[in-house]
């Protein structure tokens, strides 16, 4: 059977790949958190366990079980079996992986930032699967706010940055400033 994988960032937003049949779903026993690593210049968005919380995203599979392209985007993360952590509606239940960036590749401090680019893709994509109250749950069940926000938005170092309408980046900007992120 074809493996899926389960997408909590960018890959909620469908924009920034061609994976089939990508549908909404839920990795529970998870939380987001913003993460430094040495791999990277910029802040990771990464998960960690955490009983208590459960996350939204996406689930799509990964035709022909070639995981290459998305290890390769995916790049500065580990890829780890979900196992049943993975509420979806695909039956026969296929086997299920998420990426993470494991403890021993996490540094403490730094002045590693947020790009602003990415974190824009990220929230479009929430806003367009699970509407603006799923934007405020990514919001709400993200931990690593203290982290600051570089503003790339006039020239995006992200690779795969999007087009924002007013009304998308007004949504990012509002629940920023709701969390008091500093943004530079």
């Amino acid at each position: 059977m074809t493996p899926y994988f389960f997408g909590y960032g960018s890959l909620v937003n469908r924009n920034t790949h061609t994976y089939p049949n990508a549908r909404r779903a839920q990795l529970q026993g998870w939380r987001r958190v913003w993460v430094r690593t040495a791999r990277r210049d910029v802040v990771f968005l990464s998960v960690e366990p955490d009983p208590q919380t459960t996350v939204e995203g996406l689930i799509a599979a990964v035709p022909g079980a070639d995981w290459d392209a998305l290890d390769a985007r995916e790049f500065g993360y580990d890829r780890i079996s979900s196992g049943g952590a993975v509420a979806h509606d695909v039956l026969p239940a296929p086997d299920m992986a998420h990426y993470s960036i494991a403890p021993r590749h996490r540094q403490p401090g730094g002045d590693h930032a947020i790009l602003l680019s990415y974190l824009d893709v990220v929230v479009q994509g929430f806003l367009r699967e699970y509407g603006t109250e799923g934007v405020t749950r990514f919001f709400d069940t993200t931990h690593g706010w203290d982290t600051p926000v570089l503003n790339d938005r006039a020239a995006p170092a992200y690779p795969r940055h999007q087009t924002l309408t007013p009304q998308e980046k007004a949504l990012v900007d509002d629940n920023l400033d709701r969390l008091a992120a500093q943004v530079q």
